[in-house]
């Protein structure tokens, strides 16, 4: 539940219109994205899984970048996930739910008021300890899994199929447009994106009962279920609205939906994205939070941040540090503008990560039964992915990109704070 939590957000309702709009190929439109799960969630799965089986700690992607390159690495990690890229993220979903939310219940509040008591609500929720943090966020993942099922066969068995495109047609259409290796290269941006988060379960390594099994199993069994699942939405999008409605549609599971039930059918699902946004922001805050804490305990944050409540055994201030800048993005409007900046970072960190097994295996650090299948040629695929997502978004969006690093290196004159501050309290 947590690593499909971490992945399944709000972008899959979305992001098949979005991949149509490069690929005019039904076959393309679903193809990319069993490939996307196979070269870059799978393949990055297996990396994270005999990770966690190695190094089950608290702080999960710190903790390797930490162990393999030192604490600088990690502390720009954890520094740009609290800043942006966690924060940001929570955010942007957050008022995605609310959105959902005042639509569906005519509730006279604004979208920021309903975020925040969302963001505050789950906060709370997840000071009273792991056991109540991950029930809620099980709870919210069936539901999620729920509507996304009924999604799925309401859309095979009671929307009518599209009527198939004229060969001429589609000849025509690809005139002038790009060649076909460059079209699925545009198109696996949106995909390799909405594959992204299963290492966020990574960060509660540390209170598992037992990480090295279960953590592993979650990870590769989980990400395994996404990529089912957002095969069979999009096939459903693609059966039921063809690839130039698709294309054309800003809300294709709506869509889908409307065909099928009716208005009924769009609030449905509307209820269904509402809760998928809900339950991502739920996972991030019962997750996010150990970094963190992890960080602190490292003496690299302040040292309440590495404080542990003795009733819930959960890092609260941790969790608190989490509620309150989420809620300072979400109320700032600016959580938009910060995802585009950190987007590359994000991606070079998923990279590096990777990288460790190279590193930890030539230390000897790896026992002989190995859990990564497929090493080195599964390890350099996902890594060359990562590459080249980053290279793409660097190319597109240079300014952004360059104010996401100004942004990461910002971090290092706090880093050296932070460490001279901890080498005179050991004085």
């Amino acid at each position: 539940m947590l690593v499909m939590g971490g992945i399944i957000g709000s972008g899959i309702f979305v992001t098949p219109a979005e991949v149509a709009q490069h690929l005019g190929s039904p076959t393309w439109i679903v193809g990319v994205w069993i490939i996307g799960g196979l070269l870059f969630a799978l393949a990055g799965a297996f990396v994270y899984a005999e990770l966690a089986v190695r190094k089950p700690e608290v702080g999960g992607q710190y903790a390797y970048l930490r162990d393999a390159y030192g604490p600088l690495p990690a502390f720009l990690y954890g520094w740009t996930l609290l800043l942006v890229v966690q924060s940001g993220g929570m955010a942007a979903v957050a008022i995605t739910f609310a959105r959902y939310f005042v639509d569906l219940s005519h509730i006279p509040l604004s979208d920021s008021v309903v975020a925040v008591t969302a963001i505050l609500s789950l906060t709370l929720i997840n000071c009273f300890g792991v056991r109540s943090g991950s029930n809620t966020q099980s709870l919210l993942m069936m539901l999620k899994i729920g509507a996304i099922a009924i999604l799925i066969a309401t859309g095979l068995w009671l929307a009518p199929a599209a009527q198939p495109t004229p060969h001429s047609e589609i000849a025509a259409a690809n005139i002038g447009s790009p060649p076909l290796w460059l079209a699925i290269g545009a198109a696996m941006t949106p995909v390799i994106f909405s594959y992204g988060g299963w290492h966020t379960a990574g960060f509660v390594a540390g209170e598992l009962r037992n990480p090295e099994r279960d953590l592993a199993r979650g990870i590769l069994l989980g990400v395994a279920g996404v990529v089912i699942i957002y095969t069979l939405v999009v096939f459903v999008c693609v059966h039921v609205l063809g690839p130039s409605g698709l294309a054309a549609s800003k809300t294709p599971a709506s869509d889908v939906m409307r065909m099928a039930l009716g208005e009924k059918g769009a609030a449905f699902i509307g209820a269904g994205i509402a809760i998928s946004a809900l339950g991502f922001l739920s996972q991030g805050m019962l997750t996010a939070p150990r970094v963190y804490f992890a960080m602190a305990a490292d003496g690299l944050f302040f040292r309440t941040v590495a404080t542990v409540a003795k009733r819930s055994r959960v890092p609260v201030v941790a969790i608190l540090l989490q509620g309150v800048v989420t809620t300072a993005i979400a109320l700032s409007g600016t959580f938009g503008q910060i995802l585009s900046y950190v987007t590359s970072v994000d991606t070079l960190f998923y990279a590096l990560t990777a990288a460790t097994i190279f590193i930890f295996r030539r230390r000897l650090e790896m026992p002989p039964n190995r859990v990564l299948p497929g090493h080195p040629i599964t390890t350099i695929a996902f890594i060359v992915s990562c590459l080249v997502v980053l290279i793409a978004t660097v190319w597109n969006a240079p300014m952004n990109s360059l104010v996401g690093y100004g942004l990461l290196l910002a971090g290092v004159p706090v880093f050296l704070y932070w460490q001279r501050k901890n080498r005179g309290s050991a004085a």
